[in-house]
């Protein structure tokens, strides 16, 4: 019987924490341009940044700058204000992932709840979907949350991984059942599904392996990994990951 190949998946780097450096000192270095030069270089299809409300490490001139420069995917992650998504909508990145944001937080910490800020995201959906940028939410493993996803209007959701990498054991055991449950109830409703939080060298390839998930998006780890062998290495690593994990060579 002949192969059949798996759908692709692709990795986005998220440079955020390259920008926290930089903005520990207020110096011009490291430089957030060559780091996303690098990790293209690399191979990684898109380039992911989070302009936080409290602009902690990307900075408004960093997101246009980017833009300018990408020559893959830019992937913004913004929350749902009114101040986010205009700047997006001037912006035009190529995707925009509506996360939730308190400032109080180290990171985001869990998803979206869809069902109880449903009108502001789908208002927010709305207005970005206008500008031709596709949208998508940042949401928990949980079937009820992905059920109200079509309402809304986005046609991408990126699952919260987080749990499952904290987890261990069992516990991580039943996390990777549930993502690989809500991937299912995903696709049957037509969605693409993304994936990302927490994942590092690791944990990320039995993520990678759910034939349904299309895209990983990593940050942490990589900018970690890269003070020891460098951005472009440390990207390639865990592209050599993601790859194995799906069997393409």
């Amino acid at each position: 019987m002949p192969h059949t190949p798996q759908p692709t998946i692709e990795l986005g780097v998220n440079i955020d924490h390259i920008a926290t450096l930089r903005q520990a000192r207020g110096t011009p270095y490291p430089d957030l341009l060559e780091a996303a030069s690098l990790v293209e270089q690399a191979g990684a299809q898109a380039i992911t940044i989070h302009l936080r409300e409290d602009r902690r490490h990307i900075q408004d001139k960093d997101v246009y700058d980017i833009r300018k420069q990408c020559q893959g995917r830019m992937n913004l992650e913004l929350a749902a204000t009114d101040e986010m998504v205009g700047i997006a909508c001037d912006v035009i990145p190529d995707d925009a992932c509506v996360v939730p944001e308190k400032r109080e937080e180290l990171t985001t910490e869990g998803g979206l709840d869809v069902i109880g800020q449903f009108k502001r995201i789908k208002e927010a959906t709305t207005r970005l979907a206008v500008q031709g940028i596709r949208v998508s939410l940042f949401i928990e493993p949980d079937i009820e949350q992905i059920r109200r996803v079509p309402d809304i209007g986005a046609p991408v959701i990126e699952l919260h991984t987080g749990t499952y990498a904290n987890a261990s054991g069992d516990q991580q055991l039943r996390e990777l059942e549930r993502i690989k449950d809500a991937t299912d109830f995903a696709r049957d409703l037509g969605i693409q599904v993304n994936a990302g939080h927490g994942l590092d060298y690791a944990n990320t390839a039995a993520i990678a392996a759910i034939a349904e998930i299309r895209e990983l998006n990593i940050g942490h780890s990589i900018v970690s990994r890269a003070i020891f062998v460098g951005i472009h290495r440390a990207t390639r690593q865990m592209l050599e990951i993601i790859n194995e994990a799906r069997g393409v060579k």
